[in-house]
């Protein structure tokens, strides 16, 4: 099952047994989805022999996945692409982003994708799930109605449930989408974008004091992400950003565009 760009991407951030990841593809061909891509799995990828066959054994004729599953050093890289992600997640992360039950967030990636756009959906490691940092790079956050006494799912589970919800409303008649005149930003963008504000932000000394700046960083990364900037929007906002640092410096120092007198 070659990979679909008009279904949703499977990112599986650090797994951790060559079975879950069998398990997952067998979720996802279930469902229609045929992407899966990889972010550092403990144990390597491809697997070892004997963690190969597991693996197999575990996607039960979904061997295909497997095969075209793409390996990533980190979710930057693994997103990079992508318009729109979501972040899988069972607790509270006291992060400003948008909260959706699966329905929700399948019809939204559903929109956008009629749109046009590129979705993927994050899935963390099997025992800690992921961590701040990988959910402050998502646009939004989907958590599952389960049993809040017992809220763990397995990873095959999480995509599992996520898949079929893709699937239900995927056979239902839909209507199309125009694509819009100027794409939604892609994370590469967004990502040459922080480095840029925060390499300037860094050296005004706006992080201050150096132990909040993690904090003070991810809250400025989430903020642009609830805008739901397009190509064209950080494009104006980084020529408006360096236009005014350059016309900041003493004039021997800038690149003076200024032609008026």
């Amino acid at each position: 099952m070659p990979p679909d760009p008009a279904r949703p991407v499977i990112i599986l951030v650090r797994p951790q047994l060559a079975e879950n990841i069998g398990m997952c593809a067998r979720a996802m061909a279930n469902f229609g989805l045929s992407e899966m891509r990889l972010v550092a799995p403990r144990d390597g990828w491809p697997q070892k022999t004997r963690m190969k066959k597991g693996a197999i054994s575990a996607a039960a004729g979904a061997t295909a996945i497997l095969d075209s599953a793409r390996l990533f050093g980190s979710v930057e890289d693994a997103t990079a692409d992508l318009h729109y992600v979501l972040a899988t997640t069972a607790r509270e992360r006291g992060q400003h982003k948008p909260v959706l039950g699966p329905s929700e967030a399948m019809g939204e990636s559903h929109r956008r994708i009629g749109a046009g756009e590129k979705v993927g959906i994050l899935f963390g490691p099997e025992r800690t799930g992921l961590d701040n940092e990988d959910v402050a790079l998502a646009s939004a956050i989907i958590t599952f109605p389960v049993n809040p006494a017992f809220a763990s799912l397995n990873l095959a589970q999480a995509v599992l449930l996520t898949g079929y919800e893709w699937f239900r409303q995927s056979s239902n008649e839909r209507t199309a989408f125009a694509t819009p005149e100027a794409p939604p930003a892609t994370r590469e963008t967004l990502f040459s974008f922080f480095e840029f504000v925060e390499g300037h932000l860094d050296r005004a000394r706006f992080f201050w004091p150096p132990d909040k700046r993690p904090v003070m960083v991810r809250n400025f990364r989430n903020l642009i992400h609830r805008l739901n900037p397009t190509e064209q929007d950080i494009r104006s906002l980084r020529g408006a950003i360096r236009w005014l640092v350059e016309r900041g410096r003493p004039a021997e120092d800038r690149k003076d565009r200024d032609t008026e007198t």
